[in-house]
């Protein structure tokens, strides 16, 4: 009877087979269900209802039924035609991609393609004139309508930006297509019902702009001859997992001219570069250099307002304090220059910024700046690019002296903060070199680290926090590895998760070697209620774009500055005697300032200046700290 009732079932799973067309695929090493789906030009789901078990994963040689009469399930909204109105031209511009192009114009790749046939044989080229057709919107479905559109993946995408594209949330979007809740990967087909299925509101945590990952543009990169998979990774400061995930082809192996996709906001590493020089130790004073600083005062602004005074003024404007205190680092800087016999001649100008306009156009238009050896500001990082743009055809350098925005770049713009993936990536270059098991825990509303971990630090393993925010103090002792340094990344601000997540790792000390770790400022932990000695216990590391400099001669710094000022020096003011200061030693090494960048990283009171090319044009600046609570209540920089 048992053994009927087993043939009864095989006979009714192969009548609801045999009763549609399909065929065989023995699975090769590398492929994945959405590979092979799109292959056969099916979706995941189809692959899944003739093979249940392949949801958990598939093996080469497994052998897999495919549907061949699938019934049109991804059917795509027909388009209406483009209104004259609705087409536009664009001219190609050196280092534009077509993802810059169709996300400028919020269109689809895919309609650039169509809309311009010659880029499928020509590629994209600078010059050329793009129709950009932009399509109207399909007519919104009714509630319930099982009717579903298809998207392809682009780069850049991620599962907020496609739910936010169609108007669903991220766990409708997983739902509907269950094989993304791991990966998003390229090119794969996504299966929408844009109706909405629920009318849950998604959940706002009070600044919406930092709550979801940025989209992030992609440049294209040639393969050398030589060059291998270990050295790109290297090149590109990215995981091998991280590269593999932009670029699939990579898995068959590297090969000289292979184009690969790669963040254009990440900037090449260098090999030339041997600990920090102190340029104080090369000057040359043969040929006069001239430095230009563009600086917001303001000045017309304030002897316009009569009814507010100087005094009253610098009460309430943050923004002229800084400025005033900027000023100051720079006036010691131009001393100490005047000191150490610098043949250097400084102009600086009243830039009179708002945050989207500037003053530094008229002046840089109605001047001279044939013999400017560099530009120092504006502040805001839309002004400093407006001046590098007028200045870039006679690749005068500019530097934004306190912005860490990834912006528009041009070859002539130095970024003398580090961005802020810059200073992520530098805690975990530092956490890999100690060849470090690392651990994430995560609070479920910090969606922009999620992903920035998601994309580029793929080994990173998350533990720890369950569906409401709380943490799972179980989770994490499983993960812990014996031998090796076991750091685990705090993202949460949280008092509780905190104290739960610096309690288990207190525990797990008898036997493991443990390190707590952030990767931004986190405004808990200054508390009282949070003891220093709890984090000092667990060497709370995190990356830094400054540090404390508590040297002889940081210290005579801060004597002769308040000697001047009547006051010690506040981090503005630091900041415009080393950005100042370090400008003036490459002006007067002997060559260009983007020669002295090239060759030689340096230090000065709190600053790090490690200047690298960035692959979508121009400099970023690398020099990152990663600094340490010891145990005798200090922070430490770590080796």
């Amino acid at each position: 009877m048992f053994k009927r009732v087993i043939y009864i079932f095989v006979f009714l799973i192969s009548a609801s087979i045999f009763g549609q067309n399909y065929t065989k695929h023995i699975v090769a090493k590398g492929e994945t269900i959405p590979s092979i789906a799109q292959k056969y030009k099916v979706t995941p789901f189809d692959i899944y209802k003739l093979n249940p078990d392949s949801q958990n994963g598939i093996q080469p040689n497994t052998v897999l039924l495919i549907p061949t009469n699938v019934g049109k399930v991804v059917s795509k909204p027909a388009v209406p035609k483009a209104k004259e109105s609705n087409v536009k031209t664009h001219e190609v511009e050196v280092k534009e991609t077509l993802y810059s192009i169709a996300n400028k114009y919020n269109v689809a790749v895919s309609d650039l393609q169509e809309a311009n046939p010659f880029l499928k044989t020509d590629g994209l080229q600078p010059g050329q004139i793009l129709k950009i057709i932009k399509y109207e919107e399909p007519p919104k479905m009714a509630v319930g309508t099982k009717m579903y559109t298809s998207y392809d993946v682009v780069a850049g995408d991620t599962k907020y930006s496609i739910a936010k594209k169609f108007g669903i949330t991220v766990e409708e979007l997983e739902k509907q297509n269950p094989e993304i809740k791991e990966s998003l990967p390229l090119g794969y087909k996504l299966k929408i019902n844009a109706a909405k299925t629920n009318t849950t509101a998604p959940i706002s945590i009070g600044e919406p702009e930092k709550a979801h990952a940025k989209t992030i543009d992609l440049l294209e990169y040639t393969v050398k001859p030589g060059e291998t998979l270990y050295s790109l990774t290297h090149l590109f400061n990215l995981s091998e997992a991280s590269l593999i995930g932009i670029n699939p082809d990579l898995k068959e192996g590297v090969k000289e001219g292979m184009v690969l996709k790669v963040p254009a906001n990440l900037s090449f590493t260098k090999e030339t570069k041997n600990g920090l020089k102190d340029l104080s130790k090369s000057i040359s004073i043969q040929q006069k250099k001239q430095l230009v600083l563009f600086l917001p005062f303001n000045a017309s602004k304030i002897q316009n307002d009569s009814l507010t005074s100087v005094s009253e003024r610098l009460k309430k404007d943050k923004f002229l304090n800084m400025t005033l205190d900027f000023y100051s680092g720079a006036l010691m800087a131009i001393d100490s220059a005047k000191v150490l016999g610098m043949n250097i001649h400084v102009k600086i100008y009243d830039s009179e910024e708002t945050k989207n306009t500037t003053s530094a156009l008229s002046i840089i238009s109605g001047n001279d700046f044939a013999n400017t050896d560099a530009v120092i500001g504006p502040f805001y990082q839309v002004n400093v690019e407006k001046v590098a743009g007028a200045l870039e055809s006679q690749n005068i350098p500019v530097i934004s002296p306190l912005s860490k925005d990834d912006g528009k770049s041009f070859k002539n713009l130095y970024q003398s903060m580090p961005q802020n993936d810059a200073i992520k990536n530098a805690m975990f270059d530092y956490m890999h070199a100690k060849n470090g098991n690392i651990l994430a825990v995560v609070d479920p509303k910090k969606m922009a680290i999620k992903q920035y971990l998601q994309d580029f630090q793929k080994d990173v393993k998350f533990v720890g926090i369950n569906s409401k925010g709380g943490f799972v103090a179980d989770s994490i002792k499983k993960y812990f590895v014996k031998n090796r340094m076991n750091y685990v990344i705090l993202v949460s601000e949280k008092t509780g998760v905190i104290f739960t997540v610096t309690n288990t790792m207190q525990s797990a000390m008898k036997d493991y070697q443990v390190q707590l770790v952030i990767l931004e400022p986190n405004e808990t932990l200054d508390f009282e209620e949070i003891a220093l000695s709890r984090l000092t216990k667990l060497k709370m590391a995190y990356p830094s774009a400054s540090k404390e400099n508590e040297t002889e001669e940081a210290q005579q710094f801060a004597t002769a500055y308040k000697k001047k000022n009547r006051i010690f020096p506040n981090q503005y003011a630091i900041r415009g005697f080393d950005l100042t200061f370090d400008t003036m030693l490459r002006l007067s090494q002997g060559q260009t300032f983007e020669e002295s960048t090239n060759a030689n990283a340096s230090e000065q009171i709190e600053s790090k200046f490690d200047y690298a090319k960035k692959l979508s044009g121009g400099y970023a600046n690398n020099g990152i700290y990663i600094l340490y609570y010891d145990d005798d209540l200090t922070i430490k920089q770590a080796q």
